[in-house]
């Protein structure tokens, strides 16, 4: 059984940063790709970052590069997500996310085990 486990949420005000961390178990973590998404209230989920299996190839939404950095080590079944230079419109619920393949996915259909999410708040 796959779990993911999200933590590293918290309050911080603007221009501060974050670590978000998520750890998987229940299968080989150094096998798939991992994703972080987020969700604001009152809107639908939207990808943020992803990595390869391996870390080699990482993907950012416009609206994170150059501010966030994903990042994993295998040896801890662990992906993060480091939030720098953070706005109010960061503000949201941030989840990890694993796939069924090796490679960079962006979309949520391609993502089949969800963490629980960890609430991020960014305030002005």
């Amino acid at each position: 059984q796959v779990q993911l486990v999200e933590s590293g949420g918290g309050l911080v005000q603007a221009g501060g940063s974050l670590k978000l961390s998520c750890v998987g178990s229940g299968r080989t973590f150094s096998s798939y790709a991992m994703g972080w998404f987020r969700q604001a209230p009152g809107k639908d989920r939207e990808f943020v970052s992803a990595a390869s299996s391996t870390g080699g190839t990482t993907y950012y939404a416009d609206s994170v590069k150059g501010r966030f950095t994903i990042s994993r080590d295998n040896a801890k079944n662990a992906v993060y997500l480091q939030m720098n230079s953070l706005k109010p419109e960061d503000t949201a619920v941030y989840y990890c996310a694993q796939t069924d393949g090796p490679k960079v996915r962006t979309a949520e259909v391609q993502y089949p085990y969800w963490g629980q999410g960890t609430q991020v708040t960014v305030s002005s």
